[in-house]
């Protein structure tokens, strides 16, 4: 039997550089769907310093003020204060978006058009996807990730609504948590919390350290799993230099933390900016949701799932079912299930999870997954289908 280990995931909040670009991305997204829900949209950023860049390709019928939705994302995440060079009051402004390749739009069109339906929608590029869940959370996620996301969300609350007691919490913050699994794949216990966060220059490092550790950490994470953990607070020492001033950022750099921490597989393709009819993001939710109902009606303990597309074609090329020795019924079965219950055709999935909404901010930060807050919003992360894989799976 494989002995124990550790396993450590990271969060980083909505005034990290690389988030900050993911929620202008999800922002404009949320424009065009809510005055156009067929909007074709693939919006990139780039932040560094005061200035604010978009990039990509969107065609769509809404119209908006770009710079005006920037600003109001800025405001969002909190980077309105002076000491901070990066500040929704004064920002240089570069809009390079320009239309979807017709090439593109030819390969998602075509099925439908060659079917006279839109049910037949290609996917809107090659690749491939995966959706995971495990039962150690009731949230059915990773327990690192989900605490990594859980001390982010705190400090951000912090930062927002108690201002008045934490006047210099800044934007920026890293999260990460380690825990220490049992040979049967159990956490047993975090060993080590992380946690960095920029800071106005009027308070010590040692203050912080004592008010987070209090603060934060103590409140926010399991006591019995916190005990004899090793805790690092802005180790570096000062963090008043964040933001888009201390490091530049990019749309899409964070898809681990969106995703699961690292625990289950990656297929590369980022979420943040893109319509739906990109499956990197609504194939991934449509795994997540199959995933997570897979563990949820006890057919596994834990399960991956993968797909994988071709550009311009409705149906997958291939689905996997892993459930890693953890299965209650044969995998065989599971997966004939899974393609009894769900379909995957691309207008499949937008259908089912209702995706044509300006719902993307809600997802952009603190994972995309493991959210029981935002289930109406959020629709991949519903247990709707228990009753049904049970039947099809004869459990």
């Amino acid at each position: 039997m494989p002995s124990s280990y550790i396993f450590s995931s990271e969060s980083v909040t909505e005034g990290h550089p690389d988030k900050v670009c993911d929620t202008i991305s999800d922002s404009v997204l949320d424009a065009c769907l809510g005055q156009d829900p067929g909007s074709r949209v693939a919006c990139e950023t780039m932040v560094k310093d005061n200035v604010v860049a978009l990039g990509g390709e969107i065609t769509t019928a809404a119209k908006f003020d770009y710079r005006e939705v920037v600003k109001a994302a800025i405001e969002e995440i909190g980077y309105t204060h002076d000491d901070c060079k990066f500040n929704a009051a004064n920002f240089f402004f570069l809009n390079m978006i320009g239309q979807q390749s017709p090439d593109i739009a030819q390969g998602v069109d075509a099925a439908a058009a060659e079917h006279k339906t839109t049910d037949e929608q290609g996917a809107g590029d090659q690749g491939l996807m995966f959706g995971f869940a495990v039962n150690e959370t009731p949230e059915l996620m990773p327990a690192p990730v989900l605490w990594s996301h859980q001390l982010g969300r705190e400090i951000t609350r912090m930062r927002k609504e108690e201002s008045g007691k934490y006047p210099w919490l800044r934007p920026d913050s890293k999260t990460q948590v380690s825990v220490r699994y049992s040979a049967d794949d159990k956490p047993e216990r975090i060993t080590a919390v992380v946690v960095s966060t920029q800071h106005s220059d009027s308070i010590s490092t040692a203050e912080i350290r004592e008010i987070l550790r209090a603060d934060l950490i103590e409140k926010t994470l399991p006591a019995d799993m916190l005990e004899g953990a090793e805790l690092l607070i802005n180790p570096t020492g000062k963090f008043v230099i964040g933001g888009p001033e201390g490091d530049c950022g990019l749309t899409g750099r964070k898809i681990i933390v969106d995703t699961y921490g690292g625990m289950g597989r990656h297929g590369g393709g980022a979420f943040s900016g893109k319509d739906p009819s990109k499956v990197d993001r609504s194939a991934a939710y449509m795994c997540r949701w199959v995933a997570k109902n897979i563990v949820a009606a006890g057919l596994a303990a834990r399960c991956e799932l993968q797909v994988a597309y071709a550009i311009g074609h409705p149906h997958p090329v291939s689905l996997r079912v892993d459930t890693f020795g953890t299965n209650q019924v044969d995998e065989a079965k599971i997966e004939a299930a899974v393609k009894e219950v769900f379909s995957f055709k691309p207008a499949d999935i937008v259908a089912q999870l209702n995706l044509l909404r300006p719902i993307y901010r809600k997802t952009t930060n603190y994972g995309h997954f493991g959210r029981e807050d935002e289930t109406d919003a959020l629709t991949w992360e519903r247990t709707d289908k228990v009753d049904a894989l049970k039947a099809a799976a004869g459990a």
